[in-house]
């Protein structure tokens, strides 16, 4: 399902902070939906990052909530995808997959459901008992999130639609829980939001043998008609849009 029938590449940018990360998706998004850019891939492993999500501003404890992100060394930032507050760091990897469609609103649930059973299935085939579903509790809650076992949320997934473009965004938490599930307790204690913390870890916590750098190659597999071992640089242009649009989501 994730071609579209559209030829796709890969993008790949070095040195970005957690704030530059997100601008660069909304500017490949750009760069989609004005026909500068065909399908477009991105995948990295990020560096500690807290992403809010909107509707997170006008809680009453968000300034806490974003200083409770720094003090466990992770970078709050606000990004433009729908959910709440969600955590991931470079035991994680990010998927940003963008098409162009004539289509506005519609297929976005279609979306959700097709990427979220392939990549159920793309977990599978490394013997991880991964499902489709909410577990009762987890943070950022989505019914076509992945977890681990009925236990753990292992991917949360999210979508923007423009006229002309969808992004359709990723995280992937595989090693290191213990980070994770301090920033989120704090973070979502400080917002008010009530969760299960044992919701809140990775999928090595199930699947020990399970490492960041098989699941990114078991996503490459996948996205193999990408060619993701090959990534493409960012344009000169769009690098500029990335400082301009990274206010967008600094905090």
């Amino acid at each position: 399902m994730h071609t579209d029938s559209q030829a796709m590449t890969t993008v790949a940018a070095d040195g970005l902070g957690p704030v530059e990360e997100l601008a660069f998706a909304r500017v490949l998004l750009d760069s989609v939906k004005a026909g500068r850019r065909g399908a477009t891939l991105r995948m990295y492993r990020p560096a500690p990052t807290l992403a809010f999500g909107a509707r997170d501003r006008f809680l009453p404890g968000f300034a806490t909530a974003v200083e409770a992100a720094r003090d466990h060394g992770f970078t709050p930032a606000l990004r433009s995808l729908g959910g709440r507050a969600a955590a991931y760091h470079p035991g994680s990897l990010v998927i940003d997959h963008i098409e162009p469609s004539d289509s506005f609103i519609t297929n976005t649930n279609a979306r959700f459901t097709g990427f979220g059973q392939d990549y159920v299935e793309v977990l599978r085939g490394l013997g991880i008992d991964a499902r489709l579903g909410e577990i009762p509790g987890e943070y950022c809650p989505g019914e076509h999130s992945v977890n681990v076992a009925g236990r753990i949320k292992a991917i949360g997934t999210a979508q923007r639609v423009v006229s002309g473009a969808w992004l359709f965004s990723s995280s992937v938490v595989v090693e290191d829980p213990i980070p994770i599930r301090a920033v989120l307790t704090d973070v979502e204690a400080a917002l008010g939001i009530d969760w299960d913390p044992s919701t809140g870890g990775s999928i090595s916590e199930v699947h020990p043998e399970v490492t960041i750098d098989s699941v990114a190659e078991a996503f490459a597999a996948y996205y193999s008609d990408a060619n993701p071992h090959t990534p493409l640089s960012p344009t000169a242009d769009e690098l500029v849009d990335v400082a301009a649009h990274a206010d967008r989501h600094r905090l």
